[in-house]
């Protein structure tokens, strides 16, 4: 629910159980306490008609957007709540919380194992931290900012048909904006990005395989998807790649003690989508290197993907 009168603020219901109860999050006036307003006229002002309801509890927080200045401090890592936190919009807390587990489960097991580094370990904030940072500041704050200013803009008090219009393109336009929420890794010194390539919330969803990027499903020859193969440490994929390339990543990875499992498989049925031959997946899906040939790479390729480079 938006009401100009909030500055983009929202109030908003969410179930949570089906048939059981649900939860409202809404501004209220500073010195606001559990026994000097109407919490039941809130709920009905927004909802826009009256129901009888029970209040299980009410309670009261402070809406702000906070992030660690480090994700480490020597053998000490944060994750999810403790290294940031902001509002209940879109998921994102939930999410970037499951994402930052993915990204350092993997990556201490490969310290424990003796194959990752200690700087691999460094990228886990490297990695991790710009993504929250973008997402408190464009997707929570500068949502907030542009609910507040069409709101400003547009009113249905002076002219309902402008504001109808205006309603209808952001129905479409913050759909658009969701979608380009495609967090990513491209300057990780874990990954061979592009050069100048920074960690980003900024991006588009594709099927080619980019470093840095989540790896995108494709269903394999055998009628499985590419995600049922992966292994449990680096995945390379070998879609139509010559036999002499892979051998040589193969042993490459056994040379530097490197857990590498190999899924081999043609480019046929929308495999040719990647538009790589050749693609190194890390434990968490996220793509390492493309390429259609090694070219003498396989040895910088798993040094730099394993932090030793």
């Amino acid at each position: 629910m938006l009401r100009p009168e909030l500055k983009g603020y929202w109030q908003f219901f969410g179930r949570v159980d089906v048939g059981e109860g649900w939860f409202f999050h809404a501004p209220v006036p500073p010195g606001t306490t559990t026994e000097n307003y109407d919490f039941h006229g809130l709920i009905q002002q927004a909802a826009g008609f009256e129901f009888p309801a029970e209040f299980d509890h009410v309670g009261f927080w402070d809406l702000r957007i906070a992030v660690a200045d480090q994700y480490r401090y020597g053998r000490i890592f944060i994750a999810g709540d403790a290294a940031h936190s902001h509002p209940p919009y879109g998921g994102f807390g939930l999410n970037s919380g499951l994402e930052d587990v993915s990204n350092l489960g993997w990556k201490l097991a490969g310290a424990l194992q003796g194959w990752g580094s200690d700087a691999l370990l460094d990228s886990y904030g490297e990695e991790r931290r710009p993504i929250f940072v973008e997402t408190g500041e464009a997707m929570i704050a500068g949502g907030i900012e542009s609910d507040r200013e069409f709101l400003d803009r547009y009113n249905p008090e002076h002219d309902r048909a402008e504001f109808e219009k205006a309603w209808k393109e952001l129905e479409i336009t913050s759909g658009t904006r969701q979608q380009a929420y495609e967090p990513h890794y491209e300057g990780s010194s874990v990954v061979v990005g592009p050069a100048g390539g920074v960690c980003s919330i900024h991006g588009k969803h594709s099927f080619l395989a980019v470093a840095g990027h989540h790896l995108t499903p494709q269903e394999l020859s055998s009628g499985r998807n590419v995600f049922e193969e992966l292994g449990k440490d680096y995945t390379l994929l070998a879609f139509g790649a010559d036999d002499a390339d892979v051998a040589r990543a193969e042993d490459t990875a056994r040379s530097l003690n490197v857990p590498l499992k190999v899924v081999r498989d043609t480019q046929e049925n929308g495999r040719a989508k990647y538009q790589a031959k050749l693609i190194l997946v890390r434990p968490d899906q996220y793509v390492v290197w493309t390429g259609d040939q090694l070219n003498g790479e396989a040895k910088s390729v798993l040094e730099t993907a394993t932090g030793r480079a």
